[in-house]
């Protein structure tokens, strides 16, 4: 039913080959669009091959200690720690 099919990955310009059980595997996960990437690039972008993430400091609303987080603080909302903010998600679950 598949046949091995030759792409073109985006990232490199490579040709790579989409085999009959990986096209098999997508069609059983239910993905409906080719690969865009070979392996080796696909890879690296899981490795998180781009670029860092800025932290901001900021000081904890809830417990006073100094902690990062991935965006700029501002004076009209709270910041939280990672230990405060998963506590009152808990809090909030139940």
């Amino acid at each position: 039913m598949y046949q091995d099919k030759t792409l073109i990955c985006k990232e490199c310009g490579r040709e790579f080959i989409w085999t009959a059980g990986e096209q098999q595997f997508y069609a059983e996960k239910g993905f409906s669009n080719e690969p865009q990437r070979c392996k080796e690039c696909r890879d690296a972008r899981k490795k998180g091959a781009g670029p860092a993430r800025e932290m901001y400091d900021a000081v904890c609303a809830a417990c006073g200690r100094p902690c990062k987080v991935p965006f700029r603080p501002r004076d009209d909302r709270p910041v939280y720690c990672s230990e405060c903010f998963a506590k009152m998600k808990d809090t909030a679950a139940t």
